[in-house]
């Protein structure tokens, strides 16, 4: 999502000048989910998270959908919210939320305690693949709030609500955005 253009179009990351992309991370080749971002939310990079202890990372709070389908570039899909992973991120809170399309066989049925029983080892490869996607860039390892353990729907649906209220700031320039 290109934040500093007007209307915000979905547009291939640049990074020095040079397309961004992900590098796969064994045993992975590329994004292990449908990735996107949840409009209407911002992590505000002035704002220190009480949980994290860093500041937002600027951008719309990002989803991980878990569904069974593959989903095009810039596709809409209404989500079940099913909890969320804290990630801190080359020091900025990164919230990770994580999500199965409603329109899914399984969407009905599964919640976060329960992803370990329908896809079992998918939540373990998703901390993995947060911790070590920006290795091979020469970065750190990312680490996480709680451990990298998972909140559940309840406590997601806060961490967006919060994020919602700090997108109203910025759109009410009751907040800086910078460039955005």
């Amino acid at each position: 999502i290109a934040t500093e253009e007007p209307l915000n179009p979905i547009k291939q990351d640049i990074k020095k000048g040079k397309l961004r992309y992900v590098a796969n991370i064994f045993p992975h080749k590329g994004y292990i989910w449908n990735y996107g971002a949840l409009p209407q939310t911002w992590e505000d990079p002035s704002h220190t998270d009480n949980i994290t202890g860093c500041c937002g990372d600027n951008d719309p709070i990002d989803v991980c959908e878990i569904g069974s389908k593959i989903r095009s570039s810039g596709e809409i899909v209404q989500v079940k919210v099913l909890g969320v992973l804290a990630l801190v991120d080359e020091g900025e809170t990164d919230w990770k939320i994580i999500a199965i399309s409603v329109d899914d066989p399984e969407a009905q049925k599964i919640h976060i305690d329960d992803v370990k029983k329908h896809k079992p080892g998918y939540l373990e490869a998703t901390v993995d693949w947060f911790r070590f996607y920006k290795v091979p860039d020469g970065k750190p390892e990312n680490r996480f709030a709680f451990n990298g353990e998972f909140k559940d729907k309840d406590f997601a649906v806060e961490i967006i609500k919060s994020t919602h209220e700090y997108w109203k700031a910025l759109l009410h320039k009751k907040a800086d955005g910078g460039t955005i």
